[in-house]
């Protein structure tokens, strides 16, 4: 029976593992001295080794045999665990067995010894996909576990895993693998299997796996039957990067603001079944290509994954794109992808998006000229800094909001006709500074309504005049208010007043809020006139 090539070349000692040598190192160096962890937890993108250096640590922790901290391969322990017979070694995927009956039954075959190794060995793979409870289940027998047991984990997504386990376990973080690294194991793979694979269709292979070796071993058998030579382009069409002259064509239409054209394609597209969504990912990458392509020209053939004459085809939309409309461009596309997931027809939402991309409408990218911006910002400088020496003889008025306005008492107080009360009969308060700290005490929540205010007295009447409106409205709406104010005030000053107040605010301070505003204007673009009439 055939046998899968990534499973079949599937490293079985820490020696075969490729771009992790630093993890493998670790691991055999505590495998020979005996201090292995009860616990570990392996990290990474797919394909870098977790799951299989997982299984190598449980057969080199049990192997009778154990060669420089890998397994010999040839005892009984190596080669039932190879085969899955070793009860002693137990793999349970999170992904379908994430509840917390799993795992207590897990705890529960735990207290057993082993059958034939020296450890019970649990791997647990995409352990993030465990239920809370499950993780709250596993969390005390993974602090302390019988001598006789460890835990590994594997996952994908280390930030799902909860602290309290993450923190329980040795972490190690299994890289991406080099593309020259894949491209050399493939090789190996292909002369051991008889396969005639050229270097630049390692190289491609190699591009496209990402990382992963998983990938490329598995694109390597796919396109072992496709071809009897495998190279770029036998690689290419079995991983169906050919046959995409429709985003190229795409991207010119966009590029000449073709939108009949653009639409066209999308609805031949939407005709033969393509999934929109995909569609719209496939043009982010290519413009991310034609990015790479403006910022990077020399190097961003190593990045970009195509085929030669694609690479062509973009480097002429990049020579005809600025830098900042293809940074728009793919921001429209991303946001365009983000919406999809939101509406109800995505052919709407793409085909909306095309014709902002194609310029038809008013906010569509397009190149600005910078000059005319400056030369606005420059104007506004001008009329600013003319303007305060018009305002210059305008003498300042008080312009009360609300004059004289009755606070109500905590207590009754003798009436007070204000008729008879001079403005030169009134005298600074001068402890106004301790009612302020004693009302702060009593009313902390309103007291910040008094802030910058002060207050003149006059026989039983004392007049406050307060810097913010809203200190009035306060002390009018909720009776308690006054009621506390006029306690702090009568604690301090050993008497109670008739109290009066108003809210002031002058023409100067008027004029700092507008020259406040108008900066904020020019800060958003917006477009801004002074007018220099005085100010009355």
């Amino acid at each position: 029976m055939y046998k899968a090539l990534y499973r079949k070349w599937r490293p079985m000692t820490f020696d075969d593992v490729i771009s992790q040598q630093q993890t493998t190192d670790t691991l055999k160096h505590q495998i020979i001295r005996g201090k292995t962890a009860h616990a570990y937890l392996f990290t990474g993108s797919r394909g870098t080794g977790k799951t299989t250096c997982a299984r190598i640590l449980a057969k080199a922790v049990n192997c009778r045999n154990m060669k420089d901290g890998n397994p010999c391969l040839e005892c009984d322990i190596c080669r039932d665990a190879d085969s899955g017979a070793l009860t002693d070694i137990v793999e349970i995927d999170a992904a379908s067995n994430n509840g917390v009956d799993d795992i207590r039954d897990l705890r529960d075959a735990a207290v057993y010894t082993p059958e034939r190794g020296a450890y019970k060995i649990y791997i647990i793979d995409e352990v993030h996909m465990l239920s809370p409870s499950a993780f709250n289940a596993l969390l005390k027998i993974m602090e302390e576990p019988p001598p006789y047991v460890k835990f590994i984990l594997a996952t994908t997504e280390i930030h799902k895993v909860p602290a309290t386990i993450a923190s329980r376990c040795q972490r190690y973080d299994f890289r991406r693998i080099k593309a020259e690294d894949i491209a050399a194991r493939l090789k190996y793979i292909a002369s051991q299997e008889e396969l005639d694979l050229t270097d630049d269709g390692a190289a491609m292979i190699a591009r496209l796996a990402d990382g992963g070796m998983r990938d490329a071993v598995s694109l390597l058998d796919q396109c072992s039957v496709c071809a009897e030579q495998i190279n770029a382009e036998t690689v290419s069409n079995a991983a169906g990067i050919a046959g995409r002259d429709y985003l190229y064509d795409m991207l010119d239409a966009i590029t000449d603001s073709d939108t009949a054209k653009a639409l066209s394609i999308t609805g031949t597209l939407y005709d033969m079944s393509k999934d929109i969504t995909r569609l719209c990912e496939e043009l982010i990458m290519q413009m991310r290509n034609v990015m790479l392509l403006k910022v990077s020209p020399d190097t961003a053939g190593q990045l970009i994954i195509c085929m030669p004459d694609e690479l062509e085809r973009l480097r002429s939309l990049a020579q005809r794109t600025e830098t900042g409309t293809v940074m728009s461009r793919l921001s429209m596309l991303q946001e365009c992808r983000e919406r999809m997931a939101k509406v109800m027809n995505r052919r709407v939402e793409f085909e909306m998006s095309l014709i902002k991309l194609c310029g038809n409408v008013n906010n569509a990218p397009a190149a600005i000229d910078n000059s005319e911006i400056y030369d606005k910002i420059k104007q506004l400088e001008d009329k600013l800094n003319s303007a305060p020496l018009q305002r210059q003889n305008v003498q300042p008025q008080e312009a009360p909001i609300e004059v004289s306005s009755p606070v109500p008492d905590a207590e009754p107080v003798p009436d007070v006709d204000l008729s008879k009360v001079k403005q030169q009969d009134f005298v600074p308060f001068e402890r106004w500074d301790e009612v302020l700290t004693e009302f702060e005490k009593v009313n902390p929540s309103v007291a910040g309504s008094l802030e910058g205010s002060y207050a003149a007295t006059a026989g039983n009447v004392m007049f406050i005049t307060a810097k913010h409106a809203i200190f009035t409205k306060l002390f009018h709406d909720n009776k308690s208010n006054a009621a506390s104010l006029g306690e702090a005030i009568a604690r301090v000053a050993g008497k109670r007043y008739a109290i009066r107040a108003r809210c002031l605010t002058t023409n100067a301070e008027k004029k700092s809020m507008a020259e406040e505003m108008l900066k904020k204007a020019m800060d958003s673009k917006v477009e801004t006139e002074i007018d220099n009439t005085p100010i009355n």
